[in-house]
């Protein structure tokens, strides 16, 4: 086999391996509808503090940071919250569903307020 040919063959398996891996790793949707469709007036009381004392107090009640037990410690780490949420990596061994996802986004991404 000749230099050519091998180089050929090494282009055409790297292009396929490229191809693939692109096709393979599609984000799916994650049905979280965009911020301009935010309800502003979602009450942390009635709604966002008690998803996160049903899915997230188990490791974040004080022990492990953060401390997600008070509006201040959700709140002062709100943007956090929010990334791990919508990316789907919080909380760990469980899921929330997608309205709970955009509930806590909209409330974050509308400031966040102890209401």
């Amino acid at each position: 086999m000749n230099i050519l040919s091998k180089i050929k063959n090494t282009l055409i398996i790297v292009l396929s391996i490229t191809l693939f891996s692109c096709e393979t790793n599609v984000e799916e949707d994650s049905g979280i509808v965009d911020e301009e469709s935010c309800d502003t007036t979602i009450s942390f009381a009635a709604s966002i503090k008690p998803i996160i004392d049903s899915n997230c107090i188990s490791c974040h009640g004080g022990s492990q940071f953060p401390d997600l037990r008070t509006y201040d410690g959700i709140s002062n780490n709100a943007d956090r919250v929010r990334t791990q949420v919508v990316n789907r990596t919080m909380p760990q061994g469980g899921s929330l569903s997608n309205e709970e996802i955009e509930l806590i986004r909209c409330w974050i991404e509308s400031g966040a307020l102890n209401n």
